[in-house]
């Protein structure tokens, strides 16, 4: 039955068509209007969103930044791929770093973002014949920075993605048995541990970004730890772009320290003299006047998320639009990771003589991502984050200050193409006295069931005595072992159920793994397949300002009155029986790509399902 509903969900794959967005011109060329009116006369951030959008357009920003697969804003570069590579700080040190990782079980390697650690150091490897006993295996803690990477080393590499090289993360596999440089998440490379303990088919695994210490990565160090002591033949390679070298060396058995010296400039800081009241205000009005006084030169300014990237991008279009041919062209790009991939791609491009380019993007510009060209880096001194609270139970998307470390790692864009200026809008005080020296790690500030039970499946009971580099708070782990034995993932004993080994199979939370799996059961596994995917996305539904009840009213038709979950069912439902059309989506106020995703997500869990 399983088989006959992964044909049909096949079948109706196919039927899907991409939505192609054209280009549209916009003409720059208005009589001059100040940019910056005065605070009474000012239109808030979240008084603009959705200004002007009417159910059947595409928002003009957009438009005007996607164009098509002809657009491009200017010439890349004009050296070969070879000469980019030998260009990067790394090549000088090829021969060094290679006979440091032979000489080396264990290697701990520090360089700025940009030095060429994460495309160069898997192809020195593969080409020094380390791929010869195994896969050379790099993680990175987001998805779009593993599948990004893994299309740029495909390029170098002189073979297509998901061939000699490819990635995987969550729900998407684009890799091959050729394959012998994998880029994939943390978190991917977990679920690997739960099949594969010893991490046979590897011969070197790389954790990229560990500076980043996300909660996975976190979990990988312990376990890691333990398969080098097992598997003397593996080669770990920890990378890092902060100073906090010692710290990894020290837990590694002192494992040595190798340094790439960054290409850096002198970059100015610049604080305000008092805080911000509305930071996306004070952003929107800072990269204006940088645009208007400032010498040539890109602005990166960073956001906490795609709301406010797409609010902002939106505003500054508008004000742009009215500005006169007396000053150059501004080019918005946002960057976040729920961006379709050729629109991510323009941050790369460089802006066409006399225009100017601003990013405005996630922290993942901050050390995945490396954007030539930036001399201002605009730093509202903010982060999104999950918190989970252990009393409550509850996880929270919450936006809170950046630690000390981040604000350098922000303020050291700014100094790769040549001298910049760093404006952080907050105060000089609020930098030294508030912020944290280093970011919390997320393992002490999220909900560890899923982690629990996935270490719980790989045989690793005595959870207390596991070797954390920082140990989460205890009254966690006592939370996410209470949670899953309400689950039935585990029994009296805290050991593993057969149920829960099924859990763990599952690439979400213990209480949606455990719902699939009792769908079967009480024959509802074709509903709850689509609740699960649709809970897996955010942002299904939008609301423009100028059409909000006409939206909500639209909205409205879904509604269920048992629940959310029933309502996102009857909204995946109303897609499929109207053949998953994009115009469907635009009349309904529904974003098509969410939809699209959830589509991918259902796909993916039903061969779980299937071979489960």
């Amino acid at each position: 039955m399983m088989q006959s509903a992964l044909a049909k969900e096949r079948r109706e794959q196919q039927k899907l068509r991409e939505a192609q967005i054209d280009s549209v011109p916009s003409d720059l060329n208005k009589h001059w209007i100040d940019p910056l009116p005065e605070a009474e006369s000012r239109l808030l951030a979240t008084n603009i969103r959705g200004l002007g959008l009417s159910t059947q357009e595409f928002p003009e920003w957009k438009k005007h930044i996607s164009g098509g697969s002809k657009a491009s804003y200017g010439k890349k570069t004009h050296l070969t791929i070879l000469e980019q590579r030998q260009s990067l700080p790394i090549y000088k040190l090829k021969n060094e770093l290679i006979k440091a990782v032979s000489d080396n079980q264990i290697l701990i390697v520090i360089g700025e973002t940009g030095s060429g650690k994460t495309t160069q150091m898997t192809q020195y490897l593969a080409e020094a014949g380390f791929t010869a006993k195994g896969k050379i295996g790099c993680t990175q803690p987001r998805r779009v920075a593993a599948s990004s990477v893994a299309k740029r080393v495909a390029e170098e590499f002189g073979c297509r993605l998901g061939q000699e090289v490819g990635y995987t993360i969550r729900f998407e596999d684009c890799s091959s048995p050729e394959t012998v440089i994998k880029y994939l998440t943390d978190g991917l490379l977990l679920i690997e541990c739960l099949v594969d303990p010893d991490l046979k088919s590897y011969s070197v695994i790389m954790l990229d970004e560990a500076h980043e210490r996300t909660i996975h990565t976190d979990v990988l160090f312990g376990l890691l730890k333990n398969v080098v002591k097992l598997r003397p033949d593996l080669k770990l390679i920890v990378t890092s772009a902060t100073l906090d070298a010692v710290k990894f060396s020290q837990y590694f058995f002192e494992a040595p320290i190798f340094t790439i010296p960054g290409r850096t400039y002198p970059v100015e800081i610049l604080y305000t003299k008092e805080p911000e009241s509305d930071y996306l205000d004070a952003s929107i009005n800072t990269v204006m006047q940088l645009h208007i006084s400032e010498p040539p030169g890109d602005i990166l300014l960073f956001l906490t998320g795609q709301e406010e990237i797409d609010t902002t991008c939106e505003i500054l279009f508008e004000r742009v639009k009215a500005l006169g041919p007396e000053i150059p062209e501004l080019i918005i790009l946002p960057m976040y990771s729920a961006l379709p991939s050729e629109m991510q791609t323009r941050i790369f491009e460089p802006a066409p003589p006399g225009a100017r380019k601003v990013v405005i993007a996630t922290n993942i510009a901050e050390t995945s991502l490396t954007i030539n060209g930036i001399y201002y880096v605009v730093d509202p001194g903010f982060v999104k984050q999950n918190v989970y609270n252990s009393k409550t139970g509850v996880d929270s998307l919450v936006v809170t200050p950046i630690s000390q470390a981040q604000a350098k790692q922000r303020a050291g864009r700014a100094g790769r193409t040549g001298p910049g200026k760093c404006y952080r809008l907050y105060t000089e005080r609020s930098y030294r006295d508030e912020m944290l020296t280093t970011p919390v790690p997320e393992i002490q500030r999220t909900n560890l069931a899923h982690t629990v039970l996935q270490l719980k499946a790989m045989g690793i009971n005595d959870l207390l005595s596991f070797d954390f580099m920082d140990a989460p708070p205890s009254e966690s782990l006592i939370l996410a072992l209470e949670q899953l034995h309400s689950l039935s993932a585990l029994d009296d004993e805290g050991l593993l159920t057969r149920l829960g080994r099924r859990m763990a199979e599952f690439p979400m939370e213990p209480n949606l793994s455990k719902m699939l799996i009792m769908s079967v059961h009480l024959a509802c596994s074709e509903e709850i397949l689509t609740i699960v995917s649709m809970l897996s996305v955010q942002n299904v539904f939008y609301r423009p300002k100028d059409k909000q009840a006409l939206a909500d009213q639209k909205k409205a038709r879904f509604n269920q009155p048992e629940g959310d979950h029933l309502t996102l069912l009857a909204v995946y439902n109303s897609w499929k029986n109207n053949k998953f059309s994009n115009a469907w989506c635009h009349e309904n106020f529904v974003q098509i790509r969410t939809l699209k995703r959830a589509q991918d997500v259902r796909k993916q869990l039903l061969g779980i399902m299937d071979r489960s």
